[in-house]
């Protein structure tokens, strides 16, 4: 990744700042985006400390117009963009005949548009460079459903579909993959237990159904974005790779 110009979305907390954080430690030059400007200083503050480089965009990437600036802001910072990391995601909790129509609707913007926005403002750069590569964070949620879930596994579905037509369209130069986690130890993972009884054992019964008994850590994801972000996977494109400790083996 040396020299190679990487966003981040979602980049201020969980697998995002894990994945902006290995990204730099492998030579790129990071623009993190997020809504939490204290949290983003912090991150770019602890990549520049260990000599990495990085910037931080506090933006929205609900709006068309913020993916837009967003993908903009790298140029001007670095001459260009080489990779697209999409880690942005909530959860939207609620069932079906319950959750309010305004979550429905930020969780598709969120979790699904704010993909298609980045991809629609980037690719042009990363064409721009001779090609590129683009990896979105998924989930299991994709292929598994979870209670008080509709609205995530929603979009989390759609992307496996969404990843195979970008890859379809603009194969050989730019790659494409998705990348499916089960439980990994994020604040997002808390935030979703709350849609069970107990919280507490649901995540730490989730932890043991793992087949290698464990949950997984920012760090994980990260290393499976890196090796699909480098030409390590340079004969893989429009695949949705499931990192879950072997949680759906199990059921």
């Amino acid at each position: 990744m040396k020299d190679k110009v990487v966003i981040v979305t979602g980049g201020t907390s969980g697998m995002g700042r894990g994945i902006a954080e290995l990204f730099a430690e492998q030579g790129a030059k990071v623009l993190v985006s997020g809504r939490d400007e204290k949290r983003g200083g912090g991150v770019v503050c602890g990549i520049k400390s260990k000599g990495g480089k990085a910037a931080f965009m506090k933006s929205d990437v609900t709006r068309p117009e913020s993916n837009k600036e967003l993908v903009d802001k790298a140029v001007l910072l670095y001459g260009g963009v080489d990779s697209l990391v999409m880690s942005a995601g909530i959860l939207g909790i609620g069932n079906v005949t319950k959750v309010p129509l305004e979550v429905w609707d930020e969780t598709l913007a969120t979790n699904l548009s704010a993909v298609f926005y980045l991809c629609r403002a980037g690719i042009p750069r990363l064409e721009e460079r001779g090609g590129g590569t683009i990896v979105v964070i998924g989930s299991i949620a994709a292929y598994k459903g979870f209670p008080n879930h509709p609205a995530y596994c929603a979009t989390k579905g759609a992307l496996v579909s969404f990843v195979k037509q970008v890859a379809i369209d603009y194969s050989p130069r730019i790659r494409i993959n998705l990348l499916c986690p089960g439980p990994v130890d994020t604040p997002l993972l808390w935030d979703s237990a709350k849609a069970f009884p107990n919280p507490a054992s649901a995540v730490s019964d989730v932890a043991r159904n793992t087949l290698l008994k464990r949950l997984g850590m920012p760090e994980d994801v990260a290393a499976a974005a890196l090796f699909m972000a480098t030409d390590d996977s340079k004969w893989i494109t429009g695949t949705a790779m499931t990192i879950d400790g072997g949680i759906m083996c199990s059921g």
